[in-house]
């Protein structure tokens, strides 16, 4: 018999419908019960994608001996962390502080008032290095909370003023200066691989932000060596087995230090950031094996990860058939199987697929070799190689598709959202594919007309449902998505709607006492403490993606309250910037444009349509390079809607009946000029 769950739309949850413990979902009815029973929570917090959340469901949720113990001593909760990242954040900080460690699946023992008192991950089902069994922690604490209560009250009040202290603590202040981003490029810039890429050893995440870092220190500086950790990364990431070399996208992380073997899960926010690094690579370097990872990971979120009303899904799982990779793996047969002798032998060669394979027998696809290495093996050009290679894939994708697909998490998280339309918007720009325009803008209205209910954004959507309060994260980054979707299509409406929702952010998540944001809205629900979570980890912090959007529609619309709101959280997290720059990738990418003087680039056309031939070879001329500081708005000549809603585009003129660029820093403008390379040529110094 199914259990609550089963009412939920979280794939998490409902993976657990049938567990026998008594789950409840985070709520007013498990906490009351909790209360009126006198009964110590039991939380568990996980994703549909983790590989250990499955194993601990296998060997402790789905067994009977187990869940009697779980329903009998406590009020058990299960909370999906993508959906709750307000109560990840915050038990996964009790966890830290009392185990040194944090990860997923999250354990944690509390009070019926929330504060927790125990905390750990996976709890193994019987004993093992040095970990009690699950069964008999369950024992151990149901005694303790029964028998010694006071110690258990004094553990959880200790807890609880930690997190409370956590919550409103400064950091010292440092020099908000250009000096502070040359100091942490410099601190990142040594901790590259100069092997394989990436930061440190294993496992190896992609840290994505930081790279970006190093690329805007390349662009503001010109240290070539740099940029030659920025290269070395993403050549390395994208010819290993973390990069899915039949389908497109990247796994969330290398288990080894040089990227072959991934934690297999695919993860919607490491696409959607480097899916965005690879395009900013390509107009840095003007190299097209960039450009090419780029559209194959969009490409592969369009096809796998799209839903028919335009929101993109969460995530595609680690397993399939309870295996974990399985889905990605080969042997020779199953190739040789599959092509012509001579192709197998080319593509064995090409991917490294051997009888003895690279992991667990089988072979991740992975590129070892310079391509133009294996043309000159077979005594080809390495024109003939990727034109044969393409084949190839194509065959062998067609092949895999027949195989059992891993779990697809199909919820759509209003942030995670906004970070991959954010890619496509810019994509459509930098390749001129109208198709990923298209894309952006089907996401955009999704967002709109299904995550916005009553003026207020929520948080997750599925099976037509909306539900959660919005976060600051969601509103961040869904409005920096329509400014960027702004950019892309100069339909103002996309950047009116990030107006809004720019507003929102300083109405309800704005800490007037402290100067920053919290992560939950001023009426969302009271927690144990009310969260701020400041670091960019896997994905942005809603500070860094609120105080970058902030700074950009300051310059659109030229709104001093957001420049001003935004300046003070960079000087409140100076100090964190200046000592942890690995864990502020996002917002060091943020003041490298407060620092700056971004380029207002305005374009004016003579027609009511921007693709006309003229205005998008200035168009190209833009993107045609990597300009990260920058704001690009656009109107027809007598669009005077669009006047009103962005200063740098009032009383511009075309001239002479064409396409007219205007380079501006601070509204002072250069000469107006209908020449694309002219502007190149503004715009390169």
């Amino acid at each position: 018999m199914a259990n609550r769950l089963a009412q939920e739309t979280s794939p998490y949850l409902l993976q657990h419908k049938d567990n026998p413990v008594d789950w409840y979902p985070w709520g007013e009815e498990a906490l009351e019960k909790a209360r009126v029973e006198d009964r110590p929570i039991l939380l568990s917090v996980g994703y549909s994608a983790c590989h250990w959340c499955h194993v601990m469901e296998r060997e402790s949720f789905e067994d009977e001996a187990t869940a009697e113990l779980m329903n009998k001593h406590f009020v058990n909760i299960k909370v999906d962390r993508e959906e709750r990242p307000d109560i990840d954040s915050i038990y996964m900080s009790a966890v830290q502080a009392m185990t040194r460690h944090g990860g997923w699946p999250m354990t944690v023992f509390m009070t019926p008032d929330g504060a927790p008192f125990y905390g750990g991950t996976y709890f193994p089902p019987v004993p093992s290095r040095g970990m009690p069994s699950f069964k008999q922690l369950l024992l151990s604490l149901a005694d303790a909370y029964e028998n010694r209560r006071d110690e258990v009250l004094e553990s959880a009040g200790t807890v609880r003023n930690f997190l409370q202290e956590a919550a409103v603590v400064s950091i010292p202040k440092s020099e908000v200066s250009e000096s502070l981003l040359t100091h942490a490029a410099t601190s990142l810039v040594g901790q590259v691989d100069n092997r394989f890429g990436g930061f440190g050893g294993a496992p190896k995440f992609p840290q994505t932000m930081n790279l970006e870092v190093l690329l805007r220190h390349y662009k503001r500086t010109g240290d070539r060596a740099t940029l030659s950790g920025v290269e070395l990364s993403l050549r390395q990431m994208a010819n290993g087995g973390i990069y899915d070399h039949l389908g497109g996208g990247f796994a969330r992380y290398s288990v080894d230090a040089y990227w072959l073997v991934p934690h297999f899960e695919k993860m919607l926010y490491d696409n959607a950031l480097l899916a965005r690094l690879y395009l900013e690579a390509h107009q840095a370097t003007g190299d097209a094996f960039y450009l090419r990872i780029a559209e194959e990971t969009l490409d592969y979120v369009v096809r796998d990860m799209t839903d028919s009303e335009g929101g993109f899904y969460s995530a595609e799982d680690a397993d399939s058939e309870g295996v974990e990779g399985k889905f990605y793996v080969w042997t020779p047969q199953e190739i040789e199987a599959i092509l012509e002798p001579d192709e197998a032998k080319l593509a064995t060669r090409f991917w490294d697929v051997t009888q003895g394979g690279n992991f667990e027998g089988k072979n991740i696809l992975n590129v070892p070799r310079p391509p133009e290495a294996v043309a000159a093996e077979f005594e080809i050009s390495s024109e003939e190689l990727w034109r044969r290679i393409v084949g190839i894939r194509e065959r062998l994708l067609a092949e895999r598709e027949k195989r059992v697909r891993p779990g697809r998490d199909e919820k759509v998280l209003a942030a995670w959202n906004g970070l991959m339309l954010r890619a496509f918007a810019l994509a459509a720009r930098v390749t001129g594919r109208e198709d990923y325009r298209e894309v952006a803008r089907k996401n955009a209205s999704f967002l709109l007309e299904k995550l916005k209910v009553d003026g207020r954004l929520r948080r997750s959507y599925k099976d037509g449902r909306a539900r959660f309060n919005g976060y600051l994260e969601d509103y961040a980054c869904v409005a920096d998505g329509l400014v960027e979707l702004y950019e892309a299509t100069f339909e103002t409406r996309w950047l009116e709607e990030a107006v809004t929702l720019a507003d929102a952010i300083l109405e309800l998540f704005w800490d007037v006492e402290k100067g920053g944001f919290y992560d939950t809205a001023a009426d969302h629900e009271e927690l144990v403490t009310r969260p701020r979570d400041v670091y960019d980890n896997a994905s942005p912090s809603g500070n860094s993606v609120a105080v970058d959007v902030l700074l950009r529609l300051s310059v659109f619309l030229d709104r001093e309250d957001y420049r001003e709101k935004a300046a003070a959280v960079l000087e409140n997290l100076s100090g964190g910037m200046a000592q942890v720059p690995g864990g502020f990738g996002r917002l060091l990418s943020a003041l490298d444009f407060h620092l700056s003087t971004p380029y207002e680039i305005a374009l004016v056309w003579p027609s009511n349509t921007p693709d006309v031939p003229d205005t998008t070879a200035l168009i190209n001329a833009v993107y045609s390079d990597y300009l990260p500081n920058k704001v690009v708005a656009g109107r027809a000549e007598g669009d005077e809607t669009a006047a009103e809603l962005i200063p740098l585009l009032a009383e511009r003129p075309a001239r002479d009946g064409k396409a007219t660029a205007y380079v501006c820093v601070n509204y002072a403008c250069q000469s107006p000029t209908t020449d694309p390379e002219e502007l190149r040529g503004q715009l390169a110094g």
